[in-house]
């Protein structure tokens, strides 16, 4: 099986104990085991962005560049404001078009309401969407707010480029505002979109068919699975609009998901490629994965619970449909 993912993978997040912040190698080997052929590296923030970008190149993999909902107030405390932070960003992708670790994709960009304590609503949305909050020009007759376009939105305009969206606890703002800017049809083809894809979905069944319009299509991970309420809305999105991510070293499946009921059907040889025998972080071996860490070559498992859920659809057809919707979201056709 060969299916592409969004993996948020940085050595130094990978574990809180420096034994292991060093095993690399081990895990991408346990990727190619499983059936991973490639990789797409997230940008939470310029800084991470340019993280992944070098992570990618020197893997041969892919990468996003974007900030974060949470990390949206970097834009204002950015020297020379939100302008120029958006300028780093945009000087970033146009140097990383082509070649090993090249862009792909804009974002991580988005709303997250359930963590206003890093960043508030309103700016969330001002950094989301394409106008800030510019130059006040006065006259003895009137006074003119002038907007000064520019965001994550605009970046993928300019650059034709998919977004790599997040939306936690803020669906009726977070479509409204895709829909003002032009990307509630043919994933806003219109105005220079590329579509792109909300990951880690956790939404509704009514709100999957909601976001297709908008985004193109949805990722599903161990988060996207956790409760029956998930697992309907995984069941309910398209065979044409669903891609497959782990979101590691984040949103593992664990045994106390809806998951697990699906994963117990999981034949003994594809669960110990997905899912190897792990070790606790203080107990760290070598060639083992860490407890509680998610890894690339859990996407199998995600595969699987898809799979499982769609009654008669063979788990090959599962994975080449989503591996598909990957090549084509992203242009990946060196891939094929």
């Amino acid at each position: 099986m060969t299916v592409c993912y969004a993996c948020r993978w940085f050595v130094a997040a990978s574990s809180d104990t420096a034994s292991s912040s060093d095993d690399m190698d081990a895990m991408l080997e346990r990727a190619r085991a499983a059936g991973v052929k490639s990789m797409i590296i997230t940008g939470g923030s310029l800084h991470e962005s340019k993280e992944a970008i070098e992570l990618a190149k020197q893997l041969g993999f892919y990468a996003t560049a974007g900030c974060h909902p949470t990390r949206s107030a970097q834009f204002d405390k950015f020297r020379g404001g939100p302008e120029k932070y958006l300028e780093a960003l945009d000087k970033l992708i146009a140097a990383n078009l082509t070649g090993k670790g090249r862009v792909v994709a804009v974002g991580e960009c988005g709303l997250d309401y359930d963590r206003t304590h890093f960043a508030p609503k309103d700016v969330q949305r001002r950094h989301f969407r394409s106008l800030h909050p510019g130059l006040t020009i006065a006259s003895y007759r009137t006074v003119l707010t002038v907007q000064l376009a520019g965001s994550q939105l605009a970046l993928a305009k300019k650059y034709h480029m998919p977004l790599f969206l997040h939306s936690r606890a803020a669906h009726q703002d977070f479509v409204q505002i895709l829909r003002e800017e032009g990307f509630d049809k043919d994933g806003g083809k219109a105005v220079g979109g590329r579509g792109g894809v909300v990951h880690s979905f956790t939404g509704t069944v009514e709100e999957a068919a909601e976001v297709v319009g908008p985004s193109s299509s949805t990722y599903v991970n161990g988060c996207s699975l956790k409760t029956e309420h998930n697992l309907a809305a995984a069941k309910s999105i398209r065979p044409d609009k669903i891609m497959l991510e782990t979101d590691a070293p984040w949103c593992s499946l664990t045994s106390t998901h809806a998951s697990k009921a699906h994963l117990a059907s999981l034949p003994p040889a594809l669960s110990n490629l997905y899912f190897p025998p792990a070790t606790k972080p203080e107990a760290f071996v070598y060639g083992r994965p860490v407890k509680g860490r998610n890894e690339p070559a859990a996407i199998g498992g995600v595969a699987w619970v898809i799979h499982k859920l769609n009654e008669g659809v063979p788990f090959e057809k599962v994975t080449e449909k989503a591996w598909k919707n990957t090549i084509e979201v992203f242009g990946l056709t060196e891939l094929q």
